[in-house]
């Protein structure tokens, strides 16, 4: 099924996104189509007949009067038209134009109402820095409204330009053009709102150096980053822009990753040994790849290109965020449903007020008055914009940290949470086991236990036997290892070889029961049940016929899980789950040490989703599942909101999570959370403002207690508040 997303330029205001939707929604085999206010257009359709195509999309939006940005997925790259909703030879002043057009509207009403209410003058003096005041702050408010008249539309602009008109010829001169003042100031703001959000989404595009430094031939050459080619070798300076996800092939340096992962310190870098042999940078380690758009430090380093621009996890990165911004929250599709039915009833209700002359004892200048009065109270402006600028500001500030919301959706939800599930191994843990404990027996030194240990290992193969050997050697320094020989693996037992003219023996209580044909000193068996209840895997070492220790791994937890943990308890989120297929007890010993209320054990892959649906009957619904998006993939889809972490290293990540945590760190889940519920929280401030106003305002100007002026100023005022409430989020701090 074709995808399109196209970038339209100088929407300004959520209902003309929602105009360009139910048109695009009308036409031929158009299967999906969501817009977002600040002008991202995504569609999808059928090639059934072959009516519905790019261009004829294209021309659909053109024809509205909008100018086309960036369009992607389509034969047409970058197209653009003569055309905006507001022609760009009117912006005289730039793209604040009608912000200045509406200040110095207000500047000529202020002076109006200060000589009509401080100086006996004729009242054609005010009167006319009135109608002064009426053509700034009504002239884009005419444009538009002329525009709708010619497409047979009724918008906004239209009914506001009438109630000012109409105030106007009942010689409320004054009372008008505050309407207009405070209707065009309100749009102007709405767009700032707007285009201030959009432009926090698209300082991500810019983080790409145009050009790269390219090693061909043995001489360095500028070339465009779109040119660079996978297998290119690039070469960047110190303190400047990486030009494309690749591997490091030589040099060292700490790269700032921020503008990527989030991350508050640079990573260092260092050279994969393997290079030559690298073709998929998901399966680089962190200290081996970097990716376009961070910032090089102090090193110069040279990079093998792994991923062409157009497919760079930065890219990858935009054009998720920006389909992000068309994927409408819960909140939204419920206002836009109430409108829907709210509009026509407002004008119904107004057009029976033009006519209350006829049954209540006034006239008709009385009753069309109070009409207007009602049209102003009424009009839903502020209800349109609460959600789509919460949940736009919410995105791009996310963005900016590290993370990408997938939507609104996603943004609600995750506000509303009360449980997390998360995967053990990779997640909450390190992934991969470390030497934790040399416990000596006897008169053995821990030095010795080290090196027979370390010296028998080094000839497995076993996931083990490589944390014994890099951890052993880290504890011993440089002092050298007599290496071992014939290793024999004893399946279910353990291993045994030679050292030193003598027999090693490595492995479980069985083994040693076996080979000495005695029970296990008293003092080793103690050390092992202890290791064992703190969710270690523990291991005898026994030569000849002494015994010289214990050893121990563990995959540890990441050292920010405490942290983390800490930090989401304080956020209200009452249950903390793991999920691993390990042994009940060692997930008990892991939940006790990092902070984890529910430690769930031996689960085979099937059955963490079975997990994830019993939690979520209980939760009522509302439960997070936190994995790397791969083989979390089925429990993360069954789940309210499914987060990956590291998803910067990993395509699938990206596509199957609801929410990306771009580093592969848990630091930025409790930001995340807080964002969420801070948008959700600024949510329903915006609705209760809104709604709240209209139900205070509407009765009042039906029973005549409120007049025009003070129905323009909670009109407009909500509005404003709305918006400026929304732009809190993109300051937004833990």
């Amino acid at each position: 099924m074709p995808k399109l997303h196209i970038e339209i330029k100088e929407i300004r205001h959520a209902r003309k996104a929602r105009r360009i939707e139910e048109i695009l929604r009308n036409k031929i085999d158009v299967n999906f189509v969501s817009v977002s206010a600040s002008g991202m257009v995504q569609l999808e359709w059928d090639n059934n007949n072959g009516q519905t195509n790019p261009s004829t999309i294209i021309q659909s939006i053109e024809q509205l009067g909008f100018k086309i940005g960036q369009i992607h997925s389509a034969p047409q790259k970058n197209k653009s038209t003569g055309h905006h909703e507001i022609s760009s030879k009117l912006l005289f002043f730039g793209e604040n134009t009608e912000l200045y057009f509406a200040i110095i509207s207000g500047v000529f009403w202020l002076f109006g109402l200060v000589i009509s209410l401080s100086f006996n003058t004729v009242q054609s003096v005010p009167t006319t820095l009135f109608v002064i005041s009426c053509f700034w702050g009504g002239f884009f408010t005419f444009i538009t409204a002329g525009k709708d008249l010619l497409k047979r539309q009724f918008e906004i602009d239209f009914l506001m330009l009438f109630a000012a008109v109409g105030a106007a010829a009942l010689g409320k001169w004054g009372e008008g053009a505050l309407l207009l003042f405070l209707f065009s100031l309100g749009h102007a703001l709405e767009h700032y709102a707007m285009k201030k959000a959009r432009k926090s989404i698209r300082a991500l595009s810019d983080l790409t150096p145009p050009v790269a430094l390219v090693k061909r031939d043995n001489a360095v050459t500028e070339v465009r980053v779109e040119q660079l080619m996978v297998g290119d070798i690039i070469v960047v300076k110190p303190n400047t822009k990486i030009a494309a996800d690749g591997v490091i092939i030589k040099g060292t340096s700490a790269v700032n990753q921020a503008p990527i992962t989030g991350e508050s310190l640079p990573i260092d870098k260092r050279p994969s040994l393997q290079w030559k042999n690298e073709n998929d940078i998901n399966k680089l380690t962190p200290e081996n790849r970097v990716f376009a758009g961070t910032i090089n430090g102090s090193g110069v380093l040279e990079v093998k290109v792994l991923k062409q621009a157009k497919d760079s996890t930065l890219s990858r990165l935009i054009t998720l965020v920006k389909e992000a911004e068309t994927q409408k929250s819960p909140t939204q599709h419920l206002t836009d449903k109430f409108e829907k039915y709210y509009v026509p009833i407002v004008l119904i209700v107004v057009i029976l007020l033009l006519f209350a002359f006829l049954i209540i004892n006034e006239t008709f200048q009385q009753s069309f008055y109070r009409a207007m009065s009602v049209l102003i109270a009424a009009s839903p402006c502020a209800l349109a914009i609460s959600t789509p600028s919460a949940v736009l500001a919410g995105i791009a500030r996310a963005a900016r940290q590290g993370v990408l919301i997938k939507g609104g959706r996603p943004l609600e939800d995750l506000g509303a949470l009360s449980a997390i599930a998360f995967d053990k191994t990779g997640t909450l843990t390190e992934g991969k086991p470390k030497l934790t404990n040399a416990i000596p027996y006897g008169k053995t030194t821990k030095e010795h236990l080290l090196k027979a240990a370390v010296a028998v290992e080094a000839l497995s193969d076993h996931p083990l036997a490589a944390a014994i050997v890099e951890g052993g050697k880290k504890e011993l320094g440089a002092t050298d290892i007599p290496e071992a020989e014939n290793l024999e693996a004893l399946v279910a037992r353990g291993i045994k070889a030679f050292w030193l003219d003598s027999v090693i023996h490595i492995g479980n209580r069985r083994l040693l029961t076996e080979i000495t044909g005695e029970e296990i000193p008293p003092e080793i068996d103690r050390n092992m049940s202890k290791l064992e209840s703190e969710g270690h895997t523990a291991m005898i070492v026994h030569q000849d016929k002494d015994y010289l220790g214990v050893i121990s791994v563990m995959d540890v937890a990441r050292p920010e899980a405490i942290e983390t943990l800490s930090a989401l308890k304080e956020l209200g989120i009452k249950r903390m789950i793991m999920l691993t297929g390990d042994h009940q007890k060692v997930a008990d010993a892991i939940a006790k040490n990092i902070g984890i209320t529910d430690p769930l054990g031996s689960l085979l892959p099937e059955d963490k989703v079975t997990a994830i649906e019993q939690l979520k009957a209980t939760e009522k619904g509302s439960v997070a599942m936190v994995g790397d998006g791969v083989n979390d993939a089925p429990a993360m889809a069954k789940s309210t909101v499914g987060i990956a972490m590291g998803a910067a290293g990993s395509d699938v990540a990206l596509e199957t999570a609801d929410i990306a945590l771009m580093a592969d760190k848990l630091n930025n889940l409790p930001f995340a959370i807080g964002l969420s519920r801070k948008a959700k929280r600024i949510i329903k401030q915006n609705l209760i403002i809104s709604l709240g106003m209209v139900a205070i305002l509407v009765p009042l100007t039906i029973l005549g207690m409120v007049d025009l002026g003070p129905a323009v100023i909670g009109h407009e005022g909500s509005t404003l508040v709305v918006v400026l409430n929304a732009l809190r989020l993109l300051k937004y701090k833990l």
